[in-house]
């Protein structure tokens, strides 16, 4: 079985300029890597969080040119830990772009990508609006990764209303899931905490979810509260609503004692719609 191992979730609150940001993470990595981390994840929009589909779309670059993965790669070589770039704007065309998060071995090496599936579309009261799908291509392929502690599902964010999503995950063989996020202030009071925790025991997995917090370029607000949850649903560690990091002991073996004592991933059944039959 695999050993315990120690994971960090960094918490952010980036603004619109790359450099200060890269610099800004880049100490909580090396802090969170000196108190024992071994996987550390980073949050949705960690290299900028920009205001408006022009501003997004000017510091978005093509993966082999983007100065926030190199760095990164750059810093998990130097630190020796697994690291997860959140995501990063990588722009795929002069009009488009993809909300891409990457898995990063201990040596630097590109282990997996993942293009953010659903698109946060929504208005919300008080003129809050967001239209992702006006700035970002869908991606299409759910993503598996194989690391030193078994199988990692990764998602994105909004990704977290989709079930169905991490229901594959865990049967693909996750025993880890991922969701680095930019979650609303708005959305996040009501439903994040809720939402991860039902993700968790759904599946009988660990969930890792690091968050941009505060207020950001354009008056946008993030909600913060960096969270690791167990495979039973409870919570091992909460960013708060400032920036930092937070860390948890994550011990393999409760993922099988979660699925063991409420095996659900075994239990689907197919179904139609309608009434059953009289006899």
């Amino acid at each position: 079985m695999t050993k315990p191992f120690v994971v960090a979730c960094v918490q952010t609150n980036a603004g619109p300029e790359i450099a200060p940001n890269l610099a800004a993470v880049s100490a909580f990595v090396r802090q969170a890597r000196g108190e024992g981390a071994d996987f550390i994840l980073l949050p949705e929009n960690v290299a900028t969080m920009e205001s408006g589909r022009k501003a997004i779309l000017a510091k978005a670059a093509p993966e082999a040119a983007h100065p926030a993965l190199s760095h990164f790669r750059a810093l998990a070589k130097e630190t020796g830990a697994w690291l997860l770039v959140g995501s990063l704007t990588i722009r795929l065309g002069e009009a488009e772009a993809a909300n891409r998060s990457f898995l990063l071995d201990a040596e630097g090496e590109i282990v997996a990508r993942y293009d953010k599936i659903h698109m946060f579309d929504v208005d919300l009261e008080n003129g809050e609006s967001y239209k992702e799908s006006k700035i970002y291509r869908s991606g299409d392929r759910a993503v598996l990764a194989n690391t030193p502690w078994g199988g990692v599902g990764l998602t994105i964010c909004y990704d977290l209303r989709f079930p169905y999503l991490y229901r594959a995950l865990a049967k693909a063989g996750a025993n880890y899931l991922t969701v680095p996020a930019a979650f609303t202030r708005t959305t996040g009071k009501a439903h994040w905490h809720i939402l991860l925790r039902a993700r968790a025991i759904e599946t009988g997995a660990y969930v890792f979810a690091p968050a941009q917090c505060g207020t950001h370029a354009g008056d946008r607000q993030t909600f913060g509260h960096s969270l690791i949850v167990d495979p039973w649903g409870k919570v091992l560690a909460d960013g708060g609503a400032q920036a930092g990091f937070v860390l948890a002991e994550i011990d393999p073996g409760e993922v099988a004692a979660a699925r063991q004592k409420i095996p659900s991933l075994q239990h689907d059944r197919d179904f139609a719609f309608g009434q059953p039959s009289s006899a």
